[in-house]
């Protein structure tokens, strides 16, 4: 069974919403392209190395027009490791209506979105979803993910799509590496899918000082 590894880029009160630029995703939205002034090598090299081994990506409707329309005419340098990826794997595209999927190895999932996930799972090893805010809400309900990827960055936007919506689910998430930081104040943590939900106690049951 493969790796859903999630990839996502928030504010500290966990908007993740057109991080990358104003066009992205602008609806009742001001701040698109919040990221990019933070943006730093350290914090560059983390995302890279995040994507080591990709064989798959896992998309939503509206990321996947911005990829389609951005890497397929990638001609720079800074990022060509990417476009040769991004071109190269599959892509799989979640979408309620019927999108015009003309990069080249585009598929559109089915009406039953978990069914189609957990094949995916069974199909490839390493799958990245990256963005795609809906989406990830939807694959966090369904605790269809295996590892969740967060760039923490300091500012707080308080308005645009959170991580998490009112529809999440209780869950245990456990810490794989220590986080890492870089010199913008940006964080980067990786947590994985744990078993049960969380556990309630009581302060008084603590163990007390001799």
């Amino acid at each position: 069974m493969g790796n859903i590894q999630i990839e996502l880029f928030t504010t500290l009160d966990l908007v993740a919403q057109a991080p990358g630029g104003p066009e992205e995703d602008p609806e009742g939205f001001p701040f698109g392209g919040w990221q990019v002034p933070l943006l730093d090598a350290a914090s560059g090299a983390q995302v890279d190395a995040a994507y080591e081994g990709t064989d798959a990506l896992l998309l939503g409707r509206r990321t996947y027009d911005i990829f389609a329309g951005y890497w397929p005419q990638y001609e720079g340098d800074d990022a060509a490791s990417f476009a040769e990826l991004f071109n190269r794997i599959p892509k799989y595209v979640a979408s309620r209506g019927t999108p015009d999927l003309t990069w080249a190895g585009s598929t559109r999932l089915g009406p039953d979105l978990p069914a189609a996930v957990r094949e995916i799972r069974d199909r490839h090893e390493q799958i990245r979803v990256v963005g795609s805010v809906n989406l990830v809400q939807t694959l966090l309900r369904e605790k269809l993910f295996d590892t969740l990827d967060l760039w923490v960055h300091p500012i707080v936007l308080g308005v645009g799509k959170k991580v998490f919506d009112d529809g999440a689910v209780p869950s245990n998430l456990s810490l794989l590496d220590p986080p890492e930081t870089s010199p913008n104040g940006i964080v980067h943590l990786r947590y994985g899918l744990a078993e049960g939900i969380p556990a309630t106690g009581d302060m008084d049951d603590l163990p007390r000082e001799p």
